[in-house]
């Protein structure tokens, strides 16, 4: 189940569950859409990886109890700014491969 962070790791913007701007990599790492574009450029920090839209999680019980009430978003923040430095390494390591073949 995904956790549906409250947040962007490195901006600290509010992503509520209903977030269209919410980013995901693989390992549930949450940002922005304008962290993701124009600070990580599509390259997560914490894995390399890269970034999907993270799905929205249905507000009303439409069946089976699969909703957010039965299974509420994350209240955990986790927030740790991206070092600029430290991800241009990553950035430049990882090149321009495209994400499925990182």
């Amino acid at each position: 189940m995904l956790e549906l962070r409250p947040s962007c790791e490195h901006c600290n913007t509010a992503l509520p569950p209903d977030s269209e701007q919410a980013m995901i990599c693989t390992f549930e790492c949450t940002f922005c859409t304008h962290c993701v574009e124009m600070v990580l450029h599509n390259v997560c920090p914490n894995c390399g990886g890269g970034f999907v839209p993270r799905p929205i999680r249905p507000r009303h019980n439409w069946k089976n109890g699969n909703d957010l009430t039965h299974y509420p978003a994350s209240d955990k923040v986790v927030h740790r700014p991206v070092d600029p430095e430290a991800h241009a390494r990553l950035r430049e390591a990882v090149g321009d491969k495209p994400p499925a073949r990182r």
